[in-house]
This record gives structure tokens, C-alpha cells and sequence, in this order.
């Protein structure tokens, strides 16, 4: 029997875990154990529980303004104190680019565990965009026994950095875990109970999606995203809605609420992970700098403006389903009119066929790990 530990800290590494934990939990020839960093405690604990994880491990590693290097000099220690010295595991599983990527990749490899990286192979070319996750991933490369890639590109990407054994292509389990949160809502007859909460929203207009969270948006580039928002409400004010579920990072929530003030946009607490593909379902279309709903997007028929100057996710911009607009007015303003008005373009980009995976990437991974074993 394998010993295999599931290990991760934020809410879009859950979300990606989740599936692939069950799979290999419903597998007798596995002994999976999950331990969880904490880096973000409470959008973390709440997808724990709507996918029903169960936490062998909680390291609860986040302090006030802590550093990057102290909280990674305190990954590597907890997780080599606290997990790997108190049970031997053949497999560390470990999913994207945050700092519990890096630092649990570097305990594994002191304790000469093997290191499989989900999601591996993305890039964005500029190691300070997305920082420090493009260090982090970059690293996590050196580091991983196998490489699990969303899609060729990300192949292509880690064969060019010399790395070449044990990488295969499966897709994103993000898909997988979209799908299941969408038979789970169906399932607990969410629909009714979330257009009670939310009924201060107009659905009956345009519903635009706006998430923003990433650092090199802070600041200066997040008012001029607020100043964008601000001017496509006044344009389309009887035709749009803009819901903005705003982070608990003050650089973000302390700007949004003094600056976002338009009867149609409406400033809400950030959406618990069914509420968000429930919520995205609903919408026009989405502005985000996120990763994950650059994923999850063309699997719901929903076009992309992305807040960011690169991304490492450049298979939905070729494919059509997204466009990138960084942080500029200009453009975000035109391209979201553009799709308002231009049904055209709009039903272009929402038929786009999604190139992150169809929901089956789980037991693809659990197959090839199986025969490599």
C-alpha cells in the first residue's frame, strides 16, 4: 500500500485537491493522509467542508504581517516537524505556485520523499509576475518527482527547461471539482436559498463578476481598475450589473468601498466556493485576475476580461475565451462594452471548447501514478 499526503494552504488549492483526494481515498491500494498550511484560514475551512475533507493535519501556519521569508522558513520547518518526521509517506502531492507549493516541495525533497506537482508547467515568463508564484512553480519544477500538466503548452514549457521524465498531460482537476460543486448545488437545492440571500441583486439585468485579489494589482493599478468599473456602470447603467465580492486584503476592501460608489455596483463579502460557480453561472461575463476562473469559465459558456499584464494561462486567451487587458482603463472599459454590445463577438468567445480539461483529470492521475507504481 502507498502512503500518499495531500498538502496544501489556500482556497484555490483546495478547490483543486478535493477531487483528487476522493479518488485516491476511494482506492484501497492508497493511504492518503491531507494536511492543510492555512495559509488563507477561513476561505480555506470553508471549501474543506463543502467538499467534506478530511484534515489529518493542521499546521495553522499564519501570523499577523508575516513575511514571505518567515512564513516560508515556517512551512519548512512545521511541515518536516509536525508531518514528515512523525509518519513516512512514498508520494507528497502539491498543487500550483503559493509558497506551501515551494516549501513543502524543499521538505519533501530533504526527507528524499517523492514530489508530485499538479498542475505543473505554468508560465508566465516573468518570474515578478505573478510574484512570487512564478518563482515558486519555477522551483517546484526542479524539485518534482512527476509532473501532472493541465495541457500541451505546460508540457511543452517544462521540456524546454530540460525537464522530460515523468510529465503527462491530464487536464485541470479544477474542471473535476467544478463539476462536482455544480451537482452539489443542484443536489441541496442551493438555487432557491442563494436568490433569497442575494436579492438585492437585479438578475434580470447583465450581471458582470468582478474578483480582484493579486498583489501586482495593488495599489496604483487597483484604482485604475475601480476608476474602469466606476465609468462602465455610468455607461450602462440601465443594462448592467456589476457584483464585486471584495477581498479581506485592506489593499483591495479599504479602495473597492471608498471608491466603487454606483447604485449598480454592489460591494458584497467574498463568495464561498459554491456561491462563486454559482454566481459565475449567473453572470454576462466575468473581469477577474484570477487563475482559477480563467479555468473554469469556458466550461460555463462565460467570456474572460483579464485584469493582468501576462498570464501563465495563454490556452484561453488563444482559444478565445479570454482577453487580456492588465490593469489599463482604456481597454477595460472597450472590451467589456465591446461584449455588451457586440453579440457576435460575445457568442464567439462563449463557444469556445474548454482547454483545461473535461472533468476526468482525478482518475487520470490516479492511472498513471497506479502504473508507474
Amino acid at each position: 500500500m502507498k502512503r500518499i499526503l495531500f498538502l496544501f494552504g489556500t482556497r484555490p488549492e483546495a478547490i483543486k485537491m478535493a477531487p483528487l483526494i476522493h479518488t485516491f481515498k476511494n482506492d484501497t491500494s492508497y493511504c492518503v493522509k491531507v494536511g492543510v498550511t492555512a495559509q488563507h484560514r477561513e476561505m480555506l475551512d470553508q471549501v474543506i467542508r463543502f467538499f467534506n475533507i478530511e484534515v489529518d493535519y493542521d499546521l495553522n501556519i499564519m501570523k499577523p504581517n508575516q513575511t514571505l521569508p518567515q512564513l516560508t522558513s515556517d512551512l519548512i520547518s512545521k511541515i518536516t516537524n509536525e508531518i514528515l518526521l512523525e509518519e513516512s509517506f512514498d508520494y507528497i502531492f502539491v498543487q500550483g505556485d503559493t509558497t506551501t507549493v515551494l516549501a513543502a516541495s524543499l521538505a519533501a525533497f530533504y526527507q528524499k520523499i517523492k514530489v508530485i506537482h499538479i498542475e505543473a508547467g505554468l508560465r508566465s515568463h516573468d518570474i515578478y509576475s505573478p510574484f512570487p508564484e512564478e518563482m515558486n512553480r519555477l522551483m517546484a519544477s526542479r524539485i518534482a518527482n512527476i509532473h501532472f500538466c493541465p495541457t500541451p503548452l505546460a508540457e511543452k514549457n517544462l521540456k524546454e527547461e530540460n525537464c522530460k521524465e515523468n510529465v503527462f498531460v491530464v487536464g485541470n482537476t479544477v474542471i473535476d471539482a467544478l463539476f462536482m460543486g455544480l451537482e452539489k448545488i443542484k443536489n441541496k437545492g442551493y438555487e432557491k436559498q442563494l436568490l433569497t440571500k442575494y436579492n438585492f441583486i437585479n438578475f434580470s439585468k447583465k450581471i458582470i463578476l468582478v474578483t480582484c485579489h493579486r498583489r501586482e494589482n495593488f495599489g496604483k493599478p487597483f484604482n485604475e481598475i475601480c476608476d474602469a468599473l466606476l465609468e462602465i456602470a455610468s455607461k450602462e447603467k440601465n443594462n448592467v450589473e456589476i457584483i464585486f465580492p471584495v477581498h479581506l486584503n485592506p489593499n483591495i476592501l479599504e479602495i473597492a468601498h471608498k471608491k466603487l460608489i454606483a447604485t449598480n455596483i454592489k460591494l458584497i463579502t467574498p463568495l464561498e466556493y459554491p456561491e462563486l460557480i454559482w454566481m459565475m453561472n449567473k453572470s454576462y461575463l466575468i473581469i477577474t485576475d484570477s487563475g482559477g476562473i480563467q479555468e473554469e469559465a469556458p466550461s460555463l459558456g462565460k467570456p474572460v476580461i483579464v485584469m493582468r499584464n501576462v498570464t501563465e494561462r495563454i490556452e484561453g486567451i488563444e482559444s478565445g475565451n479570454a482577453i487580456l487587458v492588465g490593469h489599463n482603463f482604456n481597454l477595460i472599459v472597450e472590451k467589456t462594452i465591446d461584449l455588451l454590445k457586440n453579440k457576435d463577438h460575445y457568442d464567439l468567445m462563449t463557444s469556445v471548447q474548454n482547454p483545461y480539461g473535461d472533468g476526468t483529470t482525478s482518475e487520470k492521475i490516479k492511472f498513471v501514478l497506479s502504473s508507474l507504481n
